[in-house]
């Protein structure tokens, strides 16, 4: 709450299925800040009736991992069926609507990579007219509602992470001047749950202090970025 309330995060994704998602919109009562469907297939339970989706899940009921569906892409191999895609991303779509009592400003899935997925998110958008942001975690260039968006370089997962670098290099040496640029970033505190359930811990911290830090935002200024949320690219 701190990179929103006090930094510059400007979007916020929420996983709909997450037991703590009705908490976290809570604390986003009161700000401008962009909330979007951040659909998640890899964490937790699902938001269907398991039963009508089982490639979607382990022998314990629970998603599989985000480190399972990488395997899977780099042999080939697709784990999820379209059809129960479809089920799941529309049952979380559903639960995010009872949650905020509106659409989400902007419509995406959660660090997998299936063809499938892609698939399942499209034809969920089209059937309730959302704002699908559509990216790919392994190329640069995307859509949002169809039309060209760019990705930032993402190096959280470097040992010797230092994000202010990694967001400046992205914008002096990435930065596209013909659509949108997005720097995707996952700032937080740590405690038991993270640890034990993300290989992303300490540099989330690191995240924090850049994203709150005045320095950043005099930089930004000095290169003349602007800042803007999906809610704003909505209009």
């Amino acid at each position: 709450m701190k990179t929103v309330k006090e930094g510059l995060v400007s979007s916020v994704g929420v996983m709909p299925n997450m037991p703590s998602a009705k908490q976290g919109l809570q604390l986003l009562e009161g700000t401008k800040v962009g909330i979007g469907q951040h659909t998640n297939i890899c964490l937790g339970k699902p938001c269907a009736n398991p039963k009508l989706i089982p490639s979607m899940l382990d022998e314990n009921g629970n998603f599989h991992s985000s480190k399972a569906f990488r395997k899977a892409y780099k042999e080939g191999k697709e784990l999820i069926k379209l059809d129960e895609a479809v089920i799941e991303i529309e049952a979380q779509y559903l639960r995010f609507k009872e949650l905020t009592g509106r659409k989400p400003d902007y419509f995406e899935a959660h660090a997998v990579v299936s063809e499938n997925l892609g698939k399942a998110l499209a034809i969920v958008a089209k059937k309730y007219d959302l704002p699908f942001n559509n990216v790919n975690p392994m190329v640069e260039n995307g859509t949002f509602r169809g039309k060209p968006i760019h990705t930032l370089p993402f190096g959280a997962f470097a040992k010797d992470y230092d994000p202010l670098s990694c967001l400046q290099d992205g914008i002096l040496y990435h930065f596209s001047e013909d659509m949108p640029n997005v720097a995707i970033f996952h700032p937080g505190y740590l405690d038991d749950y993270i640890l034990t359930h993300s290989s992303l811990t300490i540099n989330r911290t690191k995240e924090v202090v850049m994203l709150t830090d005045i320095k950043t935002k005099e930089w930004l200024n000095k290169e003349n970025i602007e800042l803007i949320s999906y809610k704003q690219a909505n209009l």
